[in-house]
């Protein structure tokens, strides 16, 4: 049955018969759900919840008041051909927030697992959020931007379109990032700026002070050492090769708007 039994849904709800709702599902008053949709088990929908076709999602997650998911793309070159939102699992997406569907046919945005997304922002067309990542309130990213996990974007960010933001980055409020942000760094300005090592970040994830200490010494390297950047990667990979330094060291190899300065 597209609609398992044990899915709890709201009498003014309207869901489509060709969408699927998995187990243990709450829909609540005024929700709509598309046709070509999926829903995967424990997902939790808040009153005036619109999922649009050619969504799907995984299990466990929690959609507040007004969100809208599977928005057409907000893109003039839009055909209006079939292209996908693929959402996975343990997110919360808080009130008023919208996410759309690829622009190309076929194409994807793709948002990974345990995210934090708060209220009243927008993320567009093709982007790739990673996991475990945070994205405050108001925030707004544009078409293809590229979030690696456990990112923090604050408050009233905007993000330029095809620009990438690296794991464990922190973005400071108000921020407009309109360069490649590279991971475990803090971040702020107008214009995004580097401010030094995401510690606080690191340490709430487990890195040890060896590590932290590593990621100190790459951060001078790159940006206090006067050397150009081709020659600061070589140092780094030279002279402080750890996982995290090293990928480091590709995210900013494989930049093609560039990198934020300090």
């Amino acid at each position: 049955m597209p609609v398992d039994p044990s899915a709890a849904i709201a009498p003014t709800a309207r869901i489509h018969p060709d969408a699927v709702i998995g187990p243990g599902v709450r829909v609540a008053e005024y929700c709509v759900i598309e046709s070509d949709v999926v829903i995967g088990a424990a997902c939790v929908f808040e009153p005036y919840v619109y999922i649009k076709r050619w969504t799907t999602l995984g299990e466990r997650n929690e959609i507040s008041a007004g969100t809208v998911l599977g928005t057409d793309p907000l893109d003039k070159g839009f055909s209006g051909e079939r292209s996908y939102l693929r959402i996975g699992n343990g997110n919360k997406i808080r009130e008023h927030y919208t996410i759309s569907r690829g622009t190309a046919p076929e194409s994807v945005t793709e948002i990974g697992d345990d995210n934090y997304v708060m209220t009243s922002g927008h993320i567009a067309h093709n982007c790739r959020i990673g996991s475990h990542t945070v994205i405050a309130s108001c925030a707004l990213l544009a078409g293809y931007v590229e979030v690696e996990d456990q990112a923090f974007i604050s408050g009233g960010v905007v993000v330029h379109q095809f620009s990438k933001i690296g794991r464990l980055a922190m973005i400071g409020g108000n921020t407009r990032i309109n360069s490649d942000v590279p991971p475990f760094f803090l971040y702020a300005g107008h214009d995004v700026v580097a401010k030094g090592l995401n510690v606080v970040g690191l340490k709430r994830a487990g890195y040890k002070a060896s590590d932290v200490s590593m990621l100190k010494k790459a951060y001078q390297l790159l940006y206090r050492s006067g050397l150009k950047l081709q020659d600061a990667l070589a140092r780094i990979e030279a002279e402080i090769p750890t996982p995290e330094t090293l990928h480091l060291v590709n995210f900013i190899r494989r930049s093609q708007r560039g990198i934020c300065r300090e």
